[in-house]
């Protein structure tokens, strides 16, 4: 483990983030992880990792880093215009960075969040079988808070065999995250909305809310109504669209809860959750309801555009 970066400013939100703490949800711990787990998954193949080790999750603006060494890198995800020593970085492919080389980020144009991934992965604190920073517990990754000027990053020894750059994805197999159109399958509560309920759902155009964050998107649009009575809480995954009594569905991301009792009214798919992750305040969104079989074959065509990066 050495020193990879320097954290010369940490941009507006940058954690170390890696798939999370499934098996801590059964305690009421959130999964979190990164929330596009495509683009994270992708960077770290890239520079022969693992899929599952941590990376640096920059959110809306990145952070401006200096080369400790020479090191092979990745940037996959939101395009927030990344530069070294003042050129254009590659995206979605491996490249080499030397000891004092700048990489720096301008404004954001496709996206929310970029994911760079370092061969021999990040390394951060561990907190119940994940590095993953969880903000809310102070826990995990960076001293559990997000990057700040001055840290140094650490990378842990890369796998065997040659570290190679020019690893890289073709446009094809990526997330079509200029679509904004979330597939979804029926919740569980989907029964109570009315059909003009449910037609307003499937047929209108939402718009991620002011207060969107990593816990879950609550979203302005026509407003719904489920009828029924009151919910035991019940468990609660990342993707499920919670449906208040108000009437504004919010959608949950990474970081959400793991149980609550308002009625869920669809789940977005495994396979259309990168997209979601990057939306921000003010994009638009629509649903588009489709069936198990369906959500089945679109995470086998996600799981073999990974599986095109490995070996």
């Amino acid at each position: 483990m050495t020193a990879a970066l320097r954290v010369e400013s940490p941009g507006l939100l940058t954690t170390i983030q890696d798939l999370g703490r499934p098996n801590a949800m059964s305690a009421g711990v959130s999964r979190g992880g990164a929330m596009d787990r495509f683009a994270h998954s992708a960077a770290n193949l890239m520079v022969g990792n693992d899929a599952g080790v941590a990376t640096l999750e920059c959110t809306l603006r990145g952070p401006h880093l200096v080369a400790e060494r020479a090191c092979l890198l990745a940037i996959t995800g939101g395009d927030l215009d990344p530069s070294i020593n003042g050129r254009p970085a590659p995206q979605w492919a491996g490249f080499f960075m030397s000891e004092g080389d700048h990489l720096t980020f301008d404004a954001r144009r496709a996206g929310a969040r970029t994911y760079i991934a370092i061969a021999g992965g990040v390394v951060g604190d561990r907190w119940l079988g994940s590095a993953s920073t969880n903000l809310m517990a102070s826990r995990g990754g960076m001293h559990g808070r997000a990057l700040a000027s001055g840290d140094m990053i650490q990378a842990g020894d890369p796998t065997e065999g040659p570290v190679v750059s020019g690893r890289h994805l073709d446009e094809g197999l990526r997330p079509a995250y200029g679509d904004q159109l979330l597939h979804v399958i029926a919740g569980p509560h989907l029964k109570r909305l009315s059909a003009t309920g449910r037609s307003l759902l499937f047929d209108s155009a939402f718009e991620v809310g002011i207060d969107a964050n990593r816990m879950g998107y609550r979203l302005n649009g026509p407003v719904l109504d489920a009828a029924g009575e009151e919910l035991l809480s019940f468990g609660l995954t990342a993707g499920a669209l919670q449906l208040p009594g108000g009437g504004r569905p919010i959608l949950l991301m990474a970081d959400c809860q793991t149980a609550g009792g308002y009625p869920v009214i669809a789940t977005v798919v495994s396979a259309a959750l990168p997209i979601a992750a990057q939306l921000a305040p003010g994009d638009e969104l629509r649903f588009a309801e489709t069936d198990l079989e369906g959500a089945l074959r679109m995470r086998r065509q996600t799981r073999a555009a990974l599986d095109s990066l490995r070996g």
